[in-house]
């Protein structure tokens, strides 16, 4: 299916649906996530004067560019970015409310001159994570010593982990650049990937690299033993492209790592992690991508000691499922009574 075409035709049923569930429920409020959905939500409001909440979650049509989805030197994806801009600005200037998933995030857009109404109502609610599933105290030992016999972990060794998909955003090369360095000074550790992508890619990359196979682990985990393979770490890493769509981006991992009292190291320059990392004293940033960079860094977590219960005090503060529900349900309330 072609990509706009397909987009259209998606826009068309969605938006009949959202009529005819209005028809049927009366509803005096819609809800919508990204940019697609908000084209329904402001056109609803306008021609039944409901309340339109725009949960933006990213900056979507610069993440379309600065992913590579959307080449600007192409006229037809130049004019449909303009058209999603148009659209945004409109979103951002007729919604009763506005979620933003950063902090970074909402300041960018309030600098933004083309906006022309002022003060925003924007509520910043980051993606939120399960703190009772991803709960060290609640893995039962045998499952972790099972998930360490599969993949061949002595009880002892140094584990670095990377949780999730590789995907547009993470940059695989820097973060197996950063483990040649780590091993350098911890010559027995482990780079251990859970993810449901293809390992052959991660595994080409590897070879290219010169790093021992044997060095790299993979698992493809349900969402339910994540928590298991995650814990057989004692530092998970993430490296993100610190593009300017970027700014808008709350990697869940960060709080599902936390939540398990793991600390990280990830990049500057993403969202609110800079901010994060920091208030919580959760981990450790790199400020560059290479190997003097990354001795500096390896060096310091060696020499830096973490409070596992902190991290997941953390969490709880500021990534806790509860907490988002809550700020969601004052942001319904405020809008609808």
């Amino acid at each position: 299916n072609p990509p706009i075409i397909s987009t259209i035709y998606d826009y068309w049923r969605l938006k009949l649906k959202a009529v005819s569930l209005h028809d049927r429920h009366d509803f005096s409020l819609i809800h919508c996530r990204s940019y697609i959905s908000s084209m329904i939500g402001l056109w609803m409001k306008k021609h039944y004067n409901i309340k339109f909440l725009f949960d933006m979650r990213g900056f979507w049509a610069d993440e379309r560019v600065d992913g590579g989805l959307w080449n600007l030197k192409n006229i037809i994806y130049r004019q449909v970015y303009s058209f999603f801009k148009r659209k945004e600005k409109a979103f951002l200037e007729h919604a009763d409310h506005i979620v933003s998933l950063t902090y970074a995030g909402k300041h960018e857009i309030n600098s933004w001159k083309h906006i022309e109404k002022t003060d925003l109502p924007i509520s910043v609610i980051p993606c939120c994570v399960d703190t009772n599933l991803f709960n060290r105290n609640k893995i039962e030992p045998k499952k972790t010593e099972d998930a360490r016999r599969k993949l061949g972990i002595g009880k002892n060794e140094p584990v670095i982990t990377y949780l999730g998909s590789i995907g547009t955003w993470y940059m695989l090369d820097e973060m197996l650049s950063f483990f040649k360095v780590y091993l350098k000074i911890i010559p027995d550790a482990k780079f251990l990937f859970i993810t449901k992508d293809n390992p052959d890619f991660i595994k080409s990359r590897v070879v290219q690299l010169a790093i021992p196979e044997e060095l790299i682990l993979i698992v493809s985990s349900d969402r339910e033993s994540v928590p298991i393979y995650a814990t057989l770490g004692q530092l998970s890493l993430f490296f993100i492209k610190p593009t300017y769509s970027k700014k808008s981006s709350s990697p869940t991992k960060q709080g599902e790592l936390m939540s398990l009292g793991i600390p990280i190291i990830c990049n500057a320059g993403v969202g609110d992690t800079d901010m994060i990392v920091n208030k919580y004293k959760s981990g450790l940033m790199v400020t560059g991508f290479d190997d003097v960079e990354f001795y500096k860094t390896v060096h310091e977590f060696v020499r830096t000691s973490f409070d596992s219960s902190q991290l997941r005090k953390g969490a709880e503060d500021y990534f806790s499922l509860e907490k988002g529900v809550a700020s969601y349900k004052n942001i319904y309330d405020l809008l609808v009574n």
